[in-house]
C-alpha cells in the first residue's frame, strides 16, 4: 500500500526566516520529538543543496536503532525541497517540503508519500504502530514550529 501524509502550518515568521531554518539540515534535530531518540550522525553541508546526503539514527523501540539515510532530490529556494529515503526504515520515502508566504506570515506545507517494507507484516505495523508514530512526530513537530517561530518572531520586534 502507498501512504499519504499531509500537515499545513502557519508560520509566524517571514520567508527568509522559514527557508533559513528549514534548510539548515541540523534544525531536524530541534524538530524531532525526543521520544524518537533521533540524531544525525552525516551531515557535511550547513545548507541543503540538491545530492546532499544526510545520515541518521532512529530509535524504533527500546535498546533498536535504525540507520536512515536520506537524499535532497529537488531545491527550489524559498518554495520547496524533496528529501528521499536511500537507506531506511521505508521501502519508499518521499518528502516535499513546501513554503508560501501569504499575508506576512509563511504557509508551511509537509507532504510525505510512503511505502512500508515486508508486506503484509508491514501493513500490519502500520495499522498498529507506524501510523501512530508519524502523526506524534508530525504533531510534535507543529508545535515546536509554533514555539520557534512565535519566539523568533517577537525578539526581533
Amino acid at each position: 500500500m502507498i501512504y499519504y501524509l499531509e500537515r499545513n502550518q502557519e508560520l509566524n515568521c517571514t520567508l527568509d526566516q522559514a527557508w533559513d531554518f528549514f534548510s539548515t539540515p541540523r534544525n531536524l534535530e530541534r524538530l524531532t520529538p525526543k521520544s524518537i531518540g533521533f540524531k544525525i550522525t552525516h551531515c557535511k553541508s550547513k545548507k541543503i543543496h540538491v545530492g546532499q546526503t544526510i545520515g541518521y539514527k532512529i530509535k524504533v523501540a527500546p535498546f533498536i536503532w535504525v540507520t536512515w539515510l536520506t537524499e535532497i532530490t529537488h531545491v527550489d529556494a524559498l518554495k520547496s525541497f524533496v528529501d528521499d529515503q536511500r537507506v531506511g526504515p521505508y521501502k519508499i520515502w518521499h518528502h516535499t517540503h513546501s513554503f508560501e508566504e501569504r499575508d506576512g506570515k509563511v504557509q508551511m506545507t509537509d507532504q510525505v508519500t510512503y511505502v512500508m517494507p515486508f508486506g503484509v507484516i508491514g501493513t500490519i505495523a502500520h495499522a498498529v504502530f507506524v501510523r501512530k508514530q508519524l502523526n506524534h512526530i508530525f504533531n510534535e513537530r507543529n508545535k515546536l514550529c509554533a514555539e520557534i517561530f512565535s519566539a523568533k518572531t517577537s525578539s526581533t520586534s
